[in-house]
This record gives C-alpha cells, structure tokens and sequence, in this order.
C-alpha cells in the first residue's frame, strides 16, 4: 500500500477497510485506518456478532492489530462510514480505548466523499481517565470489621 503523506491518504485507507465490515445484522460499515508514528497503517471494520454485545468497532479492531504486532504509539487514526450527512464518530467506548494510548493524537472523522473534520483524542473525550491516573495518591480505606 502506498505511504501516508497526507489526511487524505489516511481517510481513503479508512474508506478501503470498511469494504471488509461485517455488519450483516447492522448494515453500517465502519472502516478505520491507524498510523502509528513509525508510518506503518493498521486498518480495521467493524465485526459484528449474533450475540451483539460481543461486536468489535472498527476502531478497537484496528488499535488491537496494532499493539499485537508491538506499536503502542500512535500518530492519527481516520474513521470512515457509509453516513452522508454527517461526519462518523467513535463510540464511548472506542474514545476510552484510543484515550490508553494518548491524549495528543489526531483523529480524522470522514464522510464517504472523502471530507473530514480533524479533531484529537482529548477533545473528543475531555477531563479523561487514563493510565497515568492509576498512579495518583489514594486514600486507602480500612477493612470492614465483622
């Protein structure tokens, strides 16, 4: 695949991973296309499954393919859908996932004629908790007596 030079680049690499969505239950393809800050890409779709809780967004797909092969630092990551009239965004819970890698990098969220709005991972999950607040001071509470 070519090299990412541009946001284009990394919203039509988005575009191109959604046509592997599968989404029988749903119908919304979701593509994402992760540039670690090596330059190597990591696409993911959207899994679904018959028991719907157990689904994986295209986002989480995309960051788990990455830290798999040992990248766990991450430049962008474009986000791509079949919606027309409006820009896709992540879900909560796929905001939580790129929020343990960063707050920093940039997130390009796309509509199928290739436009986007950039926007980072703090701005789309502000006052955020993350791994660094697993090391802040706490109160450590008594055990309960009986």
């Amino acid at each position: 695949m070519a090299e990412i030079k541009t946001p284009e680049d990394l919203v039509a690499r988005s575009q191109e991973a959604k046509k592997s969505a599968y989404c029988i239950y749903s119908n919304f393809r979701v593509g994402a296309a992760l540039l670690s800050t090596d330059g190597t890409v990591f696409t993911g779709c959207n899994v679904e499954n018959a028991c719907y809780n157990l689904g994986i967004c295209a986002e989480r797909t995309a960051i788990a393919k990455a830290v798999s092969e040992g990248h766990r630092d991450f430049n962008a990551i474009a986000i791509a859908s079949d919606m027309e009239d409006e820009y896709i965004s992540p879900c909560g819970g796929c905001r939580q996932f790129m929020r343990e890698f960063g707050l920093k990098w940039e997130v390009y969220l796309s509509k199928p004629d290739g436009s986007f709005m950039k926007t980072t991972v703090e701005e789309l999950l502000p006052n955020s908790f993350g791994p660094e607040d697993l090391k802040e001071k706490r109160i450590v509470q008594a055990e309960h007596s009986q």
